[in-house]
């Protein structure tokens, strides 16, 4: 009886250690498992981790307005922001020709400039008034007729059609407005941003944003040298007009 009571003993102890081994092996086996995923299928997981979603383009994914969202096709800046009216006298900017540039993302059939009439002088008289468009080579592209009547009826954002609408390939482009005549410096405005001189921070003639070249003009000239822009007149605070496309 003695015998087989150490038997048993030996037995139990036995299958006690072999548990023990048993269940060490499976939580090493286990341990092995979790530590894989910090290999290349990604860290804490013994499954493989799918790519992170790409951000929203953004950030927010709010995107500004657009000139296609007021059926234009281009301008200057959303006009939103062009709430500041500008004036000068006609001693001041009479035959100059004032140029804002505008950069075009991609070919587009140009046929009218939009300008932000903001108030009108009924007893002005005005004269060989023009808009047109200048490339990057100071090249003029296409012009209106004169436009003095428009500028002297309805204060609003309006288009004044091109002579010739002509096919404009991305790049730079200047926006040119020639006047002349006689008016009341605080009668005829147009609509502006209130950037002032600071407009053309970081740049220099020939890529000033806002600037003007030449006097004595009746006429948009044919070509113009863009690095003789001057901002001598629109630091007396000629401010940068707002323009659109269509």
């Amino acid at each position: 009886m003695r015998t087989r009571t150490r038997t048993r003993t030996r037995t139990t102890a036995a299958a006690g250690r072999g548990v023990a081994v048993a269940l060490a092996a499976a939580l090493a086996l286990a341990g092995c498992t979790a530590s894989s995923g910090d290999g290349p299928q990604g860290k804490g997981s013994g499954s493989p981790a799918s790519a992170p979603a790409a951000p929203a383009r953004g950030g927010s994914g709010y995107e500004g307005p657009r000139p296609q969202d007021q059926n234009l096709l281009a301008w200057t800046g959303d006009p939103n922001d062009a709430g500041h009216v500008t004036a000068q006298s006609a001693a001041g900017v009479g035959g100059r020709v004032t140029l804002v540039r505008i950069v075009l993302r991609e070919q587009i059939t140009w046929s009218n400039i939009w300008l932000g009439l903001a108030g009108v002088d009924p007893n002005a008289k005005l004269a060989d008034c023009q808009l047109g468009v200048y490339d990057a080579q100071g090249t003029l592209r296409a012009s209106t007729a004169d436009v003095s009547p428009q500028l002297m009826t309805e204060a609003v954002a309006k288009p004044l059609p091109l002579a010739k609408p002509f096919t404009a390939a991305p790049g730079t482009y200047f926006v040119a407005l020639l006047l002349n005549g006689e008016w009341t410096t605080n009668a005829l405005t147009l609509k502006a941003t209130g950037a002032g001189i600071s407009v053309n921070a970081g740049l220099t003639p020939p890529n000033l944003r806002y600037s003007t070249i030449l006097t004595g003009q009746t006429s948009l000239p044919a070509t113009v040298n863009l690095a003789e822009q001057s901002t001598s007149t629109i630091n007396t605070g000629w401010a940068s007009q707002w323009y659109g496309v269509s």
